[in-house]
């Protein structure tokens, strides 16, 4: 055993190492028999690609490089492919990423667009693509912006004809809905094809604010007819709507303080667990009814666990197996379930459930570990004291070493991690980027702060009008709890995080005197300006609530803004931001930096071309780690081997 200071302990975990394994599977579904999914390549300028699972239980990917299968709709994106094989014949439309336009192919051929190209401002996106029974069409989300604004922009349910005859005729698609209201989710078509199901909000709140499920007949031509509002408000929550086979409808709402799940409007199993979550991205699913009555669903309580529900008796039998989290993305075929399963000593793997037998095993992007697995960190669920004795849930990664510990000389380095979101929560799963530091001595804190997901309504509505406040009170309680205990070291603390996580970083630098630096990544810096046209449609009113409408409370916008108090910030930073970031447009970035410019703050700034709202490349996500790590061995005075200095400038 070596006895070397914290921070000084060698890696085998290099930034490279965990650049390639950056990235998991999403949006499962069946096509035929063959389970599909998309898959991330980040070596491959961090396309995603679409792999199907052939019956021999061999992988390949469906499409070469530069086909990119991802959506932009809402720029968090959705659902972007859909299969079938009719005839014995597959096709697969998809988005491509780099026009947005919807294609057809038949695997091994080429694919054909089926959507036409618009120059008017952000263009047409499509998402949550889905085949009704005996039509020749796809039935879509569509946005399709009207000017050069980022909320010139309607929203509708539409259908696009699989012959290409809309590949160049923006008439040819056939709306299904109007666009009253101003977000929409695709479609679910009831097992008679009569009815069809979908959720809608309108400004300002988010879909964890407030939905409305929908409910319109479908004629035999496929037409709707006008759609009338079944369930949800202005106050409830609707996450997903569905039918079960028999033709009940199913939905995850919030009414009670906890998404749980409602048959016909008849609770099935009444839990403060949640069923349902944050609708960040369209198409995302917590649950899928089986022919037999039965349901999968991803619950839990702080974590997402994967089950089969029987409505008529209100059991949950979960899957038995290493996963301890499950994202919200299901597929059902007969008696089979896939999902997207990880845990603490495993990264996202598809996930195969026969709920016949009971039987879970992974069937495709499997786990490897990219080293020895006592170099990965071993997490310990938390829960900490905030102001006014308020519960602060966290997980905390503690350094791990099988070679190496730290002389008898204090307690090591901590860094705070903040998610983004802000509504939204860390999934206790194998995070490369968390080994990186932990198996070179430096520890990490993951903060579910007030405003997360995952543990009910009343935790999550803690963030309502207190961004800036709560946020910034729950990560020091974690921090300064954790140096009180003799976990973390007082004087060597420091915290980061991306999108509303960079806001929490900055908002912490500029408001707190707790942390010694701190590395801020395509952050929210500016609310006025963020809240007045700098950000894109879907989050142009978020502020609404996480602040308070901007006509009413102007001062609150500047007292909190980090960029309008450059001068509180006397502790160095690392600032990373994507060019192509229309979320947190660099603008943001460069206002704080014209502002700390001549404060004598060793800081530095790191901007990526051809990077948006979080970063894909692997070459991007290696520079940013070491970046980091440069950062922390320079300000907590650490021996860092093997990584490149970052030059700070004041």
């Amino acid at each position: 055993m070596q006895i070397l200071p914290h921070g000084a302990w060698p890696s085998p975990l290099d930034a490279r190492l965990a650049a390639a394994h950056d990235g998991r599977p999403e949006y499962v579904g069946f096509v035929g028999d063959e389970v599909w999914w998309t898959a991330p390549r980040p070596a491959e300028d961090g396309r995603r690609t679409l792999v199907r699972r052939r019956e021999d239980g061999t992988e390949e990917p469906v499409l070469p490089a530069p086909w990119n299968v991802r959506s932009r709709v809402l720029e968090y994106g959705g659902q972007p492919w859909a299969g079938r094989v009719r005839d014995g014949r597959t096709l697969v439309v998809f988005t491509h990423f780099a026009d947005q336009r919807l294609y057809a192919c038949e695997p091994g051929g080429e694919p054909r667009p089926l959507t036409p190209v618009s120059e008017v401002g952000g263009g047409l996106r499509w998402a949550e693509p889905r085949f009704p029974p005996g039509r020749d069409e796809v039935w879509c989300v569509l946005e399709e912006f009207t000017g050069d604004g980022p909320t010139d922009v309607r929203r509708v349910l539409a259908a696009v004809p699989l012959d290409g005859s809309a590949a160049a005729d923006r008439a040819a698609v056939r709306e299904l809905t109007d666009d009253r209201r101003r977000f929409v989710t695709g479609a679910r078509l009831s097992p008679d094809g009569r009815r069809a199901a979908w959720l809608a909000w309108d400004h300002p709140r988010m879909p964890w604010d407030g939905t409305e499920a929908l409910v319109a007949e479908v004629g035999s031509d496929g037409t709707f007819g006008e759609p009338r509002v079944v369930a949800g408000g202005p106050e409830e929550s609707i996450a997903q709507v569905d039918w079960s086979t028999d033709g009940g409808l199913l939905y995850a709402s919030d009414r009670t303080g906890w998404w749980n799940l409602y048959r016909d409007h008849r609770p099935v199993c009444p839990r403060e667990e949640e069923f349902g979550g944050a609708l960040w991205k369209l198409g995302h699913r917590w649950f899928a009814p089986l022919a037999d009555g039965l349901v999968a669903v991803v619950h839990g309580r702080g974590a997402a666990a994967l089950g089969v529900l029987d409505p008529e008796t209100g059991e949950v039998v979960d899957v038995a197996g290493p996963w301890t989290e499950f994202a919200p993305t299901l597929a059902v075929h007969g008696e089979r379930v896939v999902a997207v399963g990880a845990g603490p000593h495993s990264a996202h793997e598809v996930v195969e459930l026969d709920v016949r037998t009971g039987r879970a095993r992974v069937i495709g992007a499997g786990h490897e570990d990219a080293v020895d697995p006592a170099y990965y960190p071993e997490p310990r669920v938390r829960t900490f004291t905030g102001p006014d004795g308020r519960e602060v849930h966290a997980h905390v990664h503690p350094p791990r070493h099988p070679g190496c510990a730290a002389p008898d000389a204090g307690p090591p380095p901590y860094v705070i991690w903040a998610h983004g979101g802000p509504t939204d929560r860390s999934p206790l799963v194998l995070d490369l980027e968390i080994a990186y530091f932990t198996s070179r001595g430096i520890g990490v804190a993951e903060v579910d702060y007030g405003g997360s997901t995952g543990y009910g309504r009343a935790y999550r509505d803690r963030l309502r009008g207190q961004w800036g406040v709560v946020d910034v009170e729950d990560c020091a309680a974690v921090a300064l709890a954790l140096a009180d205990e003799g976990t973390a070291d007082r004087g060597r603390l420091a915290i980061r995080g991306g999108s509303a996580g960079g806001w929490t970083a900055a908002a912490s630098l500029a408001g707190t005197d707790v942390y010694a630096c701190g590395t801020i990544s395509y952050p929210v810096l500016d609310l006025t300006a963020w809240a007045t046209g700098e950000t894109h449609d879907f989050e142009s009113r978020y502020l609404d609530t996480l602040v308070g409408p901007l006509d009413e409370v102007p001062a609150r916008y500047a007292e909190r803004s980090p960029v309008e108090h450059a001068d509180r910030i006397g502790v160095p930073f690392l600032l990373l931001q994507g060019l192509d970031d229309v979320i947190c447009p660099p603008a943001q970035a460069e206002r704080l930096l014209a502002r700390i410019a001549g404060r004598g703050v060793p800081h530095a700034y790191l901007a990526f071309e051809g990077e948006g709202h979080g970063f894909r490349r692997a070459e991007t996500v290696a520079r940013a780690l070491e970046a980091e790590l440069s950062l922390y061995s320079q300000v907590f005075g650490l021996n860092t081997p093997g990584i490149p200095t970052l030059e700070l400038v004041r």
